[in-house]
């Protein structure tokens, strides 16, 4: 059988530029009698078939652009969806918002119904079973028509698309030197499973700290958070042991609420016992008792530069290479780690 073709293979074939393609394909007296028929006979030989979905994209301007998130529960998030609208609307956008659930099944679904004509591209947070999975077809096939896609926050460095990005693996050195700093000696780290890249990089970033001031790596420090599996009852066995850690640094502020809460039930006293830090400065980390150091991911930003990306994307105004904006982060210092 032969493989699929595009626009894009096309035109890789033949070093032009996919409007040359396009033209050539249409007949175009633009295009010099051999290139047309060059092109013409090679899309002949593979049965090239125009996509349906590029065609409307190309024939119509919907003004909209679509948002998949894993979950809004999150603090994070919400303030992404803030900062790509507030760009968007300056632009004369609007924003469709869907949610994965951090299930593959309801991102492919997601994708299949905004790219039907609705939206004019996509700003995308991979979902915890596409990227557990590993299977990211849906999104080669969104590349391959050359549809505008952001990824943001949750990426595959492998797609070839614009990327927006906190400095995960920053973030989480600087929250760990902190902890070492205000006298931390056994520092616990609650993450996500390894697949997820955000939780991979902090813990990363938690493990280069501890190396450099010379603190030997306690593997039963590091806890893994199945999402299948009570969160309560997980965090309970970070704390409720013989010899709990003298702080927590957790991958998201739920995590490090709940962390908090647990200490607090045990009779620990915070931040003296224990110290604790989260990733992102939402409503939860800043109402808790006491109020949590926190990680902030700048989410309004990310939202605002993933949205700017887009839009140059569907306008082609944006460099042919794509880009990967890193944005760095900063300590909330609050109650829970001041001695």
């Amino acid at each position: 059988m032969k493989p699929r073709i595009t626009l894009k293979k096309i035109a890789k074939e033949f070093g032009v530029s996919i409007s040359t393609v396009s033209k050539a394909l249409k007949d175009s007296h633009e295009i010099s009698e051999e290139v047309r028929e060059r092109i013409q006979a090679f899309a002949d030989f593979y049965n090239y078939k125009p996509n349906s979905l590029a065609l409307q994209l190309r024939n119509q301007k919907t003004s909209v652009i679509g948002v998949i998130i894993p979950e809004i529960v999150h603090h994070f998030f919400s303030t992404v969806i803030d900062g790509i609208e507030q760009y968007a609307n300056e632009k004369g956008y609007n924003v469709m918002v869907c949610l994965s659930n951090e299930s593959y099944q309801k991102e492919v679904s997601n994708i299949s119904v905004l790219t039907r004509g609705s939206v004019d591209g996509l700003i995308i947070s991979i979902s915890r079973e596409t990227q557990e999975n590993e299977n990211y077809q849906h999104f080669d096939a969104l590349l391959n028509d050359d549809f505008p896609l952001v990824l943001f926050d949750r990426i595959h460095d492998k797609l070839q698309c614009d990327k927006v990005i906190i400095d995960d693996v920053g973030g989480a050195y600087k929250a760990a030197n902190h902890l070492i700093d205000i006298g931390s000696k056994r520092i616990a780290l609650i993450t996500t499973q390894d697949y997820v890249t955000v939780g991979s990089l902090r813990k990363e970033g938690y493990i280069k700290s501890l190396k450099n001031h010379g603190i030997v790596i306690d593997e039963s420090l590091i806890y893994k958070i199945d999402d299948n599996q009570n969160l309560y009852e997980q965090i309970e066995k970070v704390i409720n042991v013989q010899n709990p850690p003298d702080a927590i640094l957790a991958v998201n502020e739920i995590y490090a609420a709940n962390a908090l809460k647990i200490a607090k039930e045990r009779g620990l006293t915070i931040p003296d016992d224990i110290a604790i830090i989260g990733f992102t400065s939402g409503l939860i980390s800043e109402f808790t008792s006491p109020p949590l150091t926190s990680v902030v991911q700048h989410g309004y930003l990310m939202g605002k530069q993933a949205a700017e990306l887009l839009i140059n994307r569907i306008e082609n105004t944006a460099p042919k290479e794509f880009q990967k904006e890193v944005i760095s982060t900063n300590l909330k210092i609050r109650k829970s780690t001041k001695r």
